[in-house]
């Protein structure tokens, strides 16, 4: 073979391994950021919670996620006893961020994260 055979060989190869490299860096970028909003997540439960044990209303730990910044993304349920003395349930629930292209596939559902806490009272 001489040198003249193999030209444009290595766009070639670079062509078919481009989209390969691409799609696995996305791949690893997605699984970072689902990382992050698990993070994000048990952050916002626990500050909720905290607020719920002095304050036990709805109120109270939709704040605390505001102060959180969660934005809008995150929604926050009580359930249990919200008396004093009584065990109340805080759950956040939190839409993933996706990462273009391979978000869709990756990141499925929703991130929750429940705690159990202690009414003051």
């Amino acid at each position: 073979m001489s040198r003249l055979d193999q030209r444009g060989q290595s766009t070639v190869e670079l062509a078919l391994a481009l989209p390969v490299v691409v799609m696995l860096l996305l791949v690893v970028v997605q699984a970072g950021v689902a990382v992050r909003d698990r993070l994000v997540v048990l952050h916002a439960a626990r500050t909720a919670a905290r607020a719920v044990i002095v304050e036990p209303t709805p109120a109270a730990a939709a704040a605390a996620l505001e102060r959180v910044g969660t934005g809008s993304r995150a929604r926050v349920a009580l359930t249990g006893e919200l008396r004093p003395g009584g065990l109340a349930t805080v759950t956040v629930t939190m839409a993933p961020t996706r990462v273009p292209v391979v978000g869709r596939v990756v990141a499925g559902g929703s991130v929750v994260e429940r705690l159990t806490v202690l009414v003051e009272g």
